[in-house]
């Protein structure tokens, strides 16, 4: 992984130099350069002295004073520059202006004043050449013609001006590209970090929906039969007596009930047991972060098909391979169901009966059954009434139940209630685009109703 842009700016790089120097290394190679030029410059200003007819020592001190201005070339190169021209006509600096023009391209600095201080730096080289050599076939000591003195300047001017030049400015280029690999490289390691949180927020809603989509499963199948099974049993223990054969009845109907509860709730178990059980050999692995968080989602949907497949199959005549669903035209069966168990249920159907969509008549069949089992709870004994209306664009249920007697309510097998069954079916209506309303009537009854768009 690379280092960020922050990481660079907030820690110094290794073995960082003194002053403005980056490196100990870069402060080495300055001063040693500083060294070499004014050592140079120093020599030669004993013949720079001769022919200004000065001291040899001032030209000495001159020269070694200009040419250790090479020590700032990183700092201001263009001040090193300009020292080098403006030594040129003492016959000293070569070294300071090739260095200086090769720091000067190589820097940020616009590219207007560089080219402006590298034509400067031509025109003089051009100039201080064209005199040397021009002084030098006048003295005799060049036989050449006449034409070798705009050559000599021509050449000697490209040849110290154009080879730093071109260096600096590809030796830059290169810097500029690196730099901007590197922030492309950390931008790209900061959106992969964005995107794997982004990812584990998706999946920690994933398996916070696969949860409640799991217990809202579970719920339908189980709040519902064991709200039977009570129902069934307290009226088995009052007419046990009075009526054995219609014990005996009510007790095979608990026990079947029974049977199939326990039968849905193994297989969502024995799934949940072995989901847990890969995700933990996952884990042991040692596989990679977002291999993990999907095997932790993988096990969630496999007990929410679990679950739904069991809460789907609430007849036992139905194959266990067939996972279709309830539909409105189970809604007798499910009357009938809590008919038996001694509810004074009364349906009516208005519209036209037609096939809608597999989740509109599941959430239809879900909220009537989960309305019948809150009267079981809540209402043991009150007459009920459930209304169905097929319109043009929309499906409408209610389920409204009368108060409940006295007698019944005092007789009538508790049942413990989670609180979550309103919860549940508004989840589901509201997830079609439908509307839930429930609440207690004026008469002293209750009241669920919902709307849900047929498309």
């Amino acid at each position: 992984m690379t280092t960020t842009g922050e990481d660079h700016a907030e820690a110094p790089p290794p073995g960082a130099g003194p002053w403005w120097w980056g490196r100990l290394r870069s402060a080495v190679l300055d001063v040693g350069l500083g060294v070499a030029s004014a050592l140079e410059c120093g020599v030669e200003g004993v013949r720079f002295a001769d022919d200004a007819g000065i001291p040899a020592a001032a030209g000495v001190v001159f020269g070694v004073l200009a040419g250790s201005v090479l020590v700032l070339r990183r700092r201001w190169p263009i001040a090193v520059v300009l020292v080098s021209i403006a030594v040129m006509p003492a016959q000293m600096g070569f070294l300071m202006g090739i260095v200086g023009l090769y720091t000067l391209a190589a820097s940020e600095l616009p590219r207007r004043i560089i080219a402006s201080l590298a034509g400067m730096s031509f025109v003089g080289t051009l100039i201080v050449t064209f005199v040397w050599v021009r002084q030098d076939v006048a003295r005799g000591n060049l036989t050449f013609g006449d034409w070798v003195i705009p050559f000599a300047s021509v050449t000697t001017a490209l040849g110290v001006t154009a080879p730093p030049l071109l260096l600096g400015l590809y030796v830059g280029a290169r810097r500029r590209l690196m730099e901007s690999l590197r922030e492309r490289a950390d931008s790209l390691e900061r959106e992969l970090q964005l995107l794997a949180e982004r990812a584990e927020e998706r999946a920690e809603w994933a398996r916070n929906e696969e949860r409640t989509r799991i217990a809202r499963e579970m719920h339908d199948v189980v709040a519902h039969r064991v709200s039977l099974m009570v129902v069934h049993a307290a009226a088995l223990q009052a007419v046990a007596r009075k009526d054995p054969e219609k014990a005996v009845k009510n007790a095979a109907l608990v026990g079947d009930m029974g049977r199939q509860a326990l039968t849905e709730l193994r297989e969502m178990l024995g799934v949940l047991r072995s989901g847990a059980g890969a995700g933990g050999a996952g884990v042991g692995g040692g596989v990679a972060g977002g291999e993990r968080v999907q095997q932790a989602v993988v096990p969630l949907a496999a007990v929410g098909a679990a679950a739904a497949a069991a809460a789907d199959r609430e007849r036992g005549g139905v194959d266990e391979g067939v996972a279709e669903g309830p539909c409105l035209s189970e809604l007798d069966e499910l009357v009938g169901q809590s008919a038996a168990a001694g509810m004074v249920v009364d349906l009516s159907v208005e519209g036209e009966s037609r096939s809608y969509a597999r989740e509109v008549e599941q959430t239809a069949f879900r909220v009537v059954q989960e309305a019948l089992t809150n009267v079981h709870k809540h209402a043991a004994g009150a007459k009920t009434h459930v209304r169905l209306a097929h319109r043009v664009s929309e499906i409408a249920m209610q389920v409204e139940n009368e108060p409940p007697p006295e007698v019944a309510s005092e007789s009538s097998a508790r049942l413990p209630s989670g609180g979550n069954g309103l919860v549940g079916m508004k989840e589901r209506v509201v997830a079609l685009g439908g509307v839930f309303v429930s609440g207690p009537t004026d008469a002293g009854g209750f009241r669920v109703s919902a709307v849900i768009p047929a498309a």
